[in-house]
């Protein structure tokens, strides 16, 4: 793929890391970085070392554990995750053989892989980044090309630092204006996907662009990539520019002295040429876009929080309205009624969607001076051991928990359930997650998604509430 006319950011990062051209729009690719975790880090480790395939490079594969280790303070490796403790083992053992570092439990870059990755400068502008989940769009964010694998392709990526990957389609999403008060990230890729729909983005690699994402922060254009998966999106991404740079220096993985300068003039030239072209664009105005909130089972049944539940009968499309009537179903929400007074029994801020520390403060913010209703449970997970230090440094746990919320260790925690922590005996829980999907959160949870903003009000109001309504103090 190699053009002679103007180009896009995401042709000009594949033609940078291909390695060989494999007809049907399939290529060979260079994988800069492969992140490995508990869940299925130790399986990719151990189908390498029993084919006795050595890993090609394991300096450039870095292991964390996140996903089913607990995150109650004093935690071990005994977890509620039905077999945690194998899994830990299995990962623990097999990265050790094969001379892979792992952050572990007691390391003090502990921490949710799509959170430390860049927050520690591993993940950096124009790499190619794999990880077996499909959150590592998130990474997207800072101008890499970052997508989720499965277990095979992360043998694969073990074994010769390469991947086969088939040529995505491209798109272009421009947020143009500027974001009202109490609107976020989180609200602006929400009112995507309920605007075109959870397949919208399908296969696509998604370049975000326009005024409204140029004045997010690194952290918030994250949270937009970290949700491309949720469009249907192969990957998204941002183009580097100067926020970027300064987000990356005095990282402790970050180029250093000498190499830090070519680094960043070469981020600065990652951007799509003037006249490139993209098979589909899509243009919104974010001074549009309310505090968004889902009523339903899926991302794109989604709402501002000043909205009332759709009636699926002036739904059209047949399979989206069986999907809607099944949601409401699950639910039990009512059509015609505002979602806003919705009762809630619980709240959780974290996941690698909304747990950094920027993410923290916003949340603080409403929740300083203020306590959450009485009934609710309300949980906060920092993304990593780095943010948790950083947030206790700054005084924000102190704030969480005076109001009320959980303070606990870094980790993935209740952003899904497998058999593990779980809400107990609530049944509405608003979150600022990425999935609403049946039993997401726990089995018959309801989960509401929406941000940290809107989860702090909530958690506050005893239902789902406008942060407009309860100004920073």
């Amino acid at each position: 793929m190699v053009q002679s006319g103007p180009i896009s950011l995401v042709e000009k990062l594949w033609n940078a890391h291909k390695v060989a051209d494999l007809g049907d729009d399939t290529a060979l690719l260079h994988i800069d970085r492969l992140f490995l975790h508990e869940r299925s880090g130790g399986r990719m480790l151990q189908g390498v070392a029993s084919s006795g395939r050595p890993v090609y490079d394991p300096s450039m594969v870095i292991g964390t554990v996140d996903h089913i280790i607990d995150t109650d303070p004093g935690r071990t490796d005994r977890t509620k995750f039905p077999g945690g403790p194998e899994f830990i083992k299995q990962f623990r053992d097999g990265a050790a053989a094969a001379g892979v570092g792992v952050f572990d439990i007691d390391h003090p870059y502990q921490g949710i892989v799509h959170v430390i990755a860049p927050e520690l400068g591993i993940a950096q502008p124009g790499m190619t980044l794999v990880c077996g989940d499909s959150h590592t769009c998130t990474m997207g964010g800072i101008g890499a090309l970052a997508w989720g694998i499965g277990i095979t392709q992360g043998e694969h990526v073990l074994s010769t630092q390469c991947l086969a990957v088939k040529k995505p389609r491209l798109m272009r999403v421009a947020f143009e204006g500027t974001l009202l008060p109490g609107v976020t990230a989180k609200d602006m890729i929400l009112y995507l996907i309920s605007q075109y729909g959870a397949r919208g983005g399908e296969g696509a690699a998604i370049e975000f662009c326009g005024s409204a994402i140029r004045d997010l922060s690194c952290e918030a254009r994250m949270t937009l990539c970290n949700m491309a998966v949720e469009f249907g999106a192969w990957t998204g991404v941002v183009a580097p520019d100067e926020k970027t740079i300064a987000f990356m220096r005095d990282r402790p993985f970050s180029p250093q002295q000498d190499y830090n300068q070519a680094a960043e003039a070469w981020w600065l030239t990652l951007h799509s040429d003037e006249g490139a072209v993209f098979d589909h664009d899509i243009r919104i105005d974010a001074s549009a876009i309310a505090p968004q909130v889902t009523w339903g089972t899926s991302s794109e049944q989604s709402m501002g929080i000043g909205g009332t539940i759709p009636d699926p009968g002036g739904i059209i499309d047949p399979v989206a309205k069986a999907s809607a009537e099944k949601a409401l179903r699950y639910t039990g929400v009512v059509p015609g009624e505002p979602i806003a007074g919705l009762p809630i029994e619980a709240a959780f801020i974290g996941s690698c969607t909304n747990s950094r520390i920027e993410d923290l403060r916003a949340a603080a913010g409403i929740l300083r001076g203020r306590h959450i209703a009485k009934g609710v449970k309300a949980i906060c997970v920092p993304g990593s051991t780095p943010v948790k230090r950083q947030a206790e440094a700054e005084g924000l746990d102190r704030i969480f928990v005076e109001s009320g919320f959980e303070w606990r260790e870094a980790g993935c925690s209740l952003c899904f359930y497998a058999g593990g922590d779980s809400f107990g005996d609530a049944r509405r829980v608003i979150s600022s997650t990425n999935r609403n999907f049946e039993n997401r959160q726990g089995v018959g949870v309801r989960s509401h998604l929406a941000s940290p903003l809107t989860v702090a009000a909530s958690a506050i109001a005893g239902h789902i509430a406008d942060p407009r309504d309860y100004p920073v103090q």
